[in-house]
């Protein structure tokens, strides 16, 4: 049965003229799906009975069945691990913040991508997601913020998963929610999270759109990119960075570089310097996020006064920075978190503790699902 979410306008269009029907017929699914965000084809009532038949015999609306759920202490963040119909798990996060409600939602059950500190990585990647289970994700906290007065303002495509991985199905999804006709979430409020593939960073480049890219550096020299971040032995930074610069060049927007800071590995003012060197020239913005512990990686958060001298070098250089703050640490907000804590309950993984900057021995026992 094909998927609500998975289909465009442009492909709705198709379809209700497949059924003999006009096509402003596809707008008015179309503005059911993300406006009004009718969950049933009972509910669209702007369409004829029979059309609405047609509905529930050709499509599912939901694929994603919540298995898990927390919320933080604060009551900040709230956490919802999904089951898919082929038992494929994903995680999504709501974080509030004064003015934003932020959904990081995932675009990959597992992730091939192996970082040594990342609770996904140590999953491998059962499957990609299609784009309306991505989209889907978006409308399940959109529904949940709607009862409370309140809308999703702001996504980013960081939870479990390499979204350039999964390059089409992240993309069709985006514009999607990005339709001015439909959801509405301008670009500008979109942030994709990468690691790093620099053919997918420069397709980006040429799309048109104005999302926002956040890249995963985490290690300003190659030796130590390529201890904590495999894909890193097949692209040298050199290639990535090179890819940066075509990115700003063609966007003109300002990219974010993201750096987990982890104890005694990459805190070192030496590993400022070299970042300091490596993103010169370009409209950056660096992110410090101190290591979200994860069960089976043996490194620590950076101290509060590493992380102050490492920022020290980059502000002195005229390269802003935040220090991000952590949320979710009580519930195990990280992407993959929750994940692996069901998965290992079920059996279905096992893994060994490793320390920092070596790769991880974990392994899936059998399939993610």
């Amino acid at each position: 049965m094909a998927f609500v979410y998975d289909l465009d306008l442009a492909e709705w269009e198709a379809w209700v003229q497949e059924q003999g029907e006009p096509r402003y017929r596809a707008r008015q699914i179309w503005e059911g799906l993300y406006r009004h965000l009718w969950a049933e084809p009972e509910a669209f009532t702007t369409l004829p009975k029979a059309l609405r038949s047609r509905l529930a015999e050709t499509f599912s609306f939901s694929r994603l069945t919540p298995t898990g759920e927390r919320f933080s202490q604060d009551g900040e963040t709230h956490k919802t691990l999904f089951t898919l119909p082929d038992g494929a798990v994903i995680e999504t996060v709501r974080m509030r913040y004064v003015r934003r409600r932020t959904l990081c939602i995932s675009s990959q059950s597992g992730c091939a991508m192996g970082c040594v500190f990342c609770a996904t990585g140590r999953l491998g990647l059962f499957r990609n997601l299609t784009a309306g289970e991505i989209v889907e994700q978006v409308i399940y906290y959109a529904r949940l913020l709607r009862q409370q007065g309140e809308r999703v303002t702001n996504i980013v495509v960081m939870g479990m998963g390499e979204p350039l991985h999964n390059y089409d199905a992240v993309m069709k999804a985006l514009r999607i929610l990005n339709h001015p006709q439909g959801f509405r979430l301008g670009a500008r409020r979109i942030t994709i999270s990468t690691v790093g593939l620099p053919h997918r960073i420069r397709q980006l480049a040429r799309e048109g759109k104005q999302f926002r890219l956040a890249v995963s550096l985490h290690a300003a020299t190659d030796d130590l990119r390529r201890q904590l971040i495999p894909l890193a032995r097949r692209y040298t930074l050199a290639e990535l960075m090179d890819a940066c610069r075509e990115y700003v060049a063609r966007t003109g927007r300002r990219i974010t570089f993201e750096w987990t800071m982890i104890d005694g590995v990459n805190d070192s003012e030496d590993q400022a310097r070299a970042l300091v060197a490596l993103v010169r020239g370009l409209p950056a913005h660096v992110n410090l996020i101190p290591l979200n512990p994860v069960p089976g990686y043996a490194g620590r958060p950076s101290p509060r006064s590493r992380i102050a001298r490492f920022a020290a070098v980059l502000e002195e250089a005229g390269i802003p920075c935040t220090v991000r703050v952590r949320r979710g640490i009580d519930i195990q907000a990280g992407c993959g978190q929750l994940a692996g804590e069901r998965l290992a309950a079920d059996g279905k993984l096992r893994f060994q503790v490793h320390g920092p900057g070596l790769p991880p021995t974990a392994a899936p026992s059998g399939t993610a699902g």
